[in-house]
């Protein structure tokens, strides 16, 4: 059995991982960005040499789902023609970036992307699988409460700052200085020890007591954070939310045919570059409060063999009645793959039934355990303490 079969770190394409329906493939977008043809392509891949179903996932890149061990390697070659390919699979694991979708042509935001990606292929850093850096560059921060270790983002003057995420301050820095100075913090973070194991974090670093060099740290306050975006037409394009992070390959092949390129987000949205009206096609989420959005769930029973439930069956059905301002997590096993961070309600999937934490994760400990799914669903005022 090939090493692509193994679990244990973030699928990719050169490694995939084996899920319930079979391999999992996920596709970085370079800049966080897919042109028309692009996206054309990958959903003729999926289709062709998967199951048809495509993930948009919450580190802002997409999985063809359904690939069997006979067709990854004629995948590999599809997605190489279409420049989604890295030379290997050490390079692809590290080139983890996640890129405002709200960047404007002419700003530095894609130039530094670029340069990011190039200095992460020529490194030889040994990062966690985990480990990801986010360019952050507007006059507000919109990728803050999203997955990153090290952050390009700006400062009040507008100046660029580079942060290291667990730290309130960073160190301003020139244009020509932006890429060094992150690729410094994440050396630094490697030889302090912070990848021990192989699954180190840089705010856990942190706040276990590691300091920053003197070198590494600044005064510079980053720009207030954005409010939460949500679809709805932006001057860069049309956000689309996609139902519980899965379309099927035909409502990729319809972006395509827009012409339009595609700007990745971690939230489970994309953004149709330059697009003015707002699509009608079913399974996307187009209404700036719809209750789809209040809710997360990963791919749940049967397409992952570790899930111990149909997530996603129990996540539309409790979508209504949860509160506008809350945020339901239903995860099919302890691992928490589609939101690692906290929400105000989380349902974890059990052998033996839900466990339910509040205000916490799925590392959390549950105040209920072995709850019925019938039960949550007839009474799903359990979930915020009503009986």
């Amino acid at each position: 059995m090939s090493a692509a079969m193994v679990k244990g770190w973030c699928p990719g394409a050169l490694r995939p991982m084996q899920s319930g329906d079979g391999f999992v493939v996920r596709v970085r977008p370079f800049g966080g960005r897919l042109d028309a043809a692009q996206i054309s392509g990958l959903a003729h891949l999926a289709e062709r040499h998967g199951n048809g179903l495509i993930d948009v996932t919450s580190r802002a890149n997409l999985q063809i789902r359904g690939v069997s061990e006979g067709s990854h390697r004629l995948l590999l070659d599809g997605l190489s023609r279409l420049a989604l390919l890295d030379p290997d699979a050490d390079t692809e694991s590290r080139r983890n970036i996640l890129v405002t979708p709200f960047w404007r042509a002419g700003d530095e935001t894609q130039a530094l992307a670029a340069e990011l990606e190039e200095a992460l292929e020529n490194s030889a850093l040994a990062l966690p699988t985990k480990f990801g850096f986010a360019i952050d560059d507007g006059t507000s921060r919109v990728l803050a409460g999203d997955s990153a270790d090290v952050r390009i983002e700006r400062d009040r003057a507008g100046g660029l700052l580079v942060r290291a995420n667990g730290a309130s301050l960073g160190r301003s820095v020139g244009r020509g200085e932006a890429v060094t100075a992150a690729l410094a913090l994440a050396n630094w973070f490697v030889t302090s020890g912070g990848a021990r194991g192989g699954r180190g974090r840089m705010a856990t670093h942190l706040a276990a007591g590691a300091a920053l060099p003197g070198a590494l740290r600044g005064e510079a306050e980053p720009v207030p954070i954005m409010a939460a975006a949500r679809p709805g037409l932006y001057p860069q394009g049309a956000m689309v939310g996609v139902a519980f992070g899965q379309m099927p390959h035909a409502t990729l092949s319809q972006f395509a045919g827009c012409g339009h390129a595609l700007r990745m987000t971690p939230w489970r949205m994309v953004l149709s570059e330059g697009k003015r009206t707002m699509p009608s096609t079913a399974g996307l989420i187009t209404e700036a409060y719809d209750p789809a959005l209040r809710v997360i769930a990963c791919s749940g029973a049967p397409r992952c063999r570790e899930a111990h439930a149909d997530t996603r069956a129990l996540a539309a059905a409790l979508a209504p009645n949860i509160g506008a301002a809350a945020r339901l997590h239903v995860s099919g096993c302890a691992k928490g793959c589609a939101h690692s961070g906290a929400a105000a309600i989380t349902l974890v999937a059990t052998g033996a039934g839900f466990d339910l934490v509040r205000g916490g994760s799925t590392r959390d400990e549950p105040i209920l355990r072995g709850l019925n799914r019938d039960d949550i669903v007839g009474n799903p005022s359990i979930l915020m303490g009503g009986h």
